[in-house]
Protein backbone atom coordinates (compact mmCIF):
# COMPACT_ATOMS: atom_id res chain seq x y z
CA UNK A 1 0.00 0.00 0.00
CA UNK A 2 1.33 3.59 -1.13
CA UNK A 3 -0.25 6.97 0.29
CA UNK A 4 0.91 10.16 -0.50
CA UNK A 5 -0.63 13.53 1.38
CA UNK A 6 -1.48 16.38 -1.35
CA UNK A 7 -2.49 18.54 1.15
CA UNK A 8 -2.64 19.17 4.95
CA UNK A 9 -4.09 22.31 6.51
CA UNK A 10 -5.83 22.89 9.98
CA UNK A 11 -9.08 22.13 8.30
CA UNK A 12 -7.95 18.62 7.32
CA UNK A 13 -5.72 16.66 4.91
CA UNK A 14 -6.58 14.90 1.57
CA UNK A 15 -4.14 11.42 1.08
CA UNK A 16 -4.33 9.32 -1.63
CA UNK A 17 -3.82 5.59 -1.58
CA UNK A 18 -3.20 2.64 -3.50
CA UNK A 19 -3.32 -0.98 -2.99
CA UNK A 20 -2.24 -3.72 -4.46
CA UNK A 21 -4.93 -6.49 -4.61
CA UNK A 22 -5.49 -8.32 -0.95
CA UNK A 23 -4.02 -5.00 0.88
CA UNK A 24 -5.60 -4.12 3.89
CA UNK A 25 -5.29 -1.03 6.39
CA UNK A 26 -6.15 -2.90 9.80
CA UNK A 27 -8.87 -2.25 11.96
CA UNK A 28 -8.33 1.76 13.75
CA UNK A 29 -10.48 5.18 14.62
CA UNK A 30 -9.87 8.63 14.36
CA UNK A 31 -10.56 10.96 16.01
CA UNK A 32 -12.50 13.15 12.73
CA UNK A 33 -14.80 12.21 10.49
CA UNK A 34 -13.46 11.09 6.88
CA UNK A 35 -15.25 11.19 3.67
CA UNK A 36 -13.32 8.27 1.34
CA UNK A 37 -14.38 7.81 -1.99
CA UNK A 38 -12.80 5.18 -4.91
CA UNK A 39 -11.74 6.01 -8.04
CA UNK A 40 -10.33 3.36 -9.46
CA UNK A 41 -10.85 -0.80 -8.69
CA UNK A 42 -12.70 -2.02 -5.65
CA UNK A 43 -12.42 -1.35 -1.76
CA UNK A 44 -14.47 -3.32 1.15
CA UNK A 45 -14.71 -0.86 3.90
CA UNK A 46 -15.73 -2.53 7.39
CA UNK A 47 -16.71 0.40 9.67
CA UNK A 48 -18.24 -0.40 12.84
CA UNK A 49 -18.60 -3.86 12.13
CA UNK A 50 -21.03 -3.47 8.49
CA UNK A 51 -19.52 -4.26 5.43
CA UNK A 52 -19.55 -1.98 2.60
CA UNK A 53 -18.00 -2.55 -1.16
CA UNK A 54 -16.97 0.51 -2.84
CA UNK A 55 -16.53 0.29 -6.58
CA UNK A 56 -15.47 3.36 -8.63
CA UNK A 57 -17.32 6.39 -8.28
CA UNK A 58 -18.68 5.69 -5.01
CA UNK A 59 -18.03 7.11 -1.62
CA UNK A 60 -18.56 6.44 1.85
CA UNK A 61 -18.10 8.38 5.05
CA UNK A 62 -16.16 6.98 8.25
CA UNK A 63 -17.52 8.67 11.11
CA UNK A 64 -15.04 9.98 13.66
CA UNK A 65 -14.26 7.42 16.64
CA UNK A 66 -15.78 4.49 15.06
CA UNK A 67 -13.53 1.70 14.11
CA UNK A 68 -13.11 0.98 10.44
CA UNK A 69 -10.85 -1.18 8.45
CA UNK A 70 -10.46 -1.17 4.30
CA UNK A 71 -8.96 -3.98 2.42
CA UNK A 72 -8.43 -4.03 -1.27
CA UNK A 73 -10.86 -6.98 -3.16
CA UNK A 74 -8.53 -5.87 -6.63
CA UNK A 75 -6.45 -3.26 -7.00
CA UNK A 76 -7.65 -0.02 -5.42
CA UNK A 77 -7.34 3.59 -5.00
CA UNK A 78 -9.27 5.91 -2.83
CA UNK A 79 -9.09 9.80 -1.95
CA UNK A 80 -9.73 10.12 1.44
CA UNK A 81 -10.42 13.51 3.01
CA UNK A 82 -10.00 14.15 6.40
CA UNK A 83 -12.28 16.74 7.83
CA UNK A 84 -11.18 18.27 11.36
CA UNK A 85 -13.92 20.10 13.29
Amino acid sequence: MVSKTLKQTPAGNITLFAFDSGQELSEHSAPFDAFCTCYRGEGRFIIGGEEHNLKEGEFIIMPANVPHAVKAVQGFKMLLIMLRT
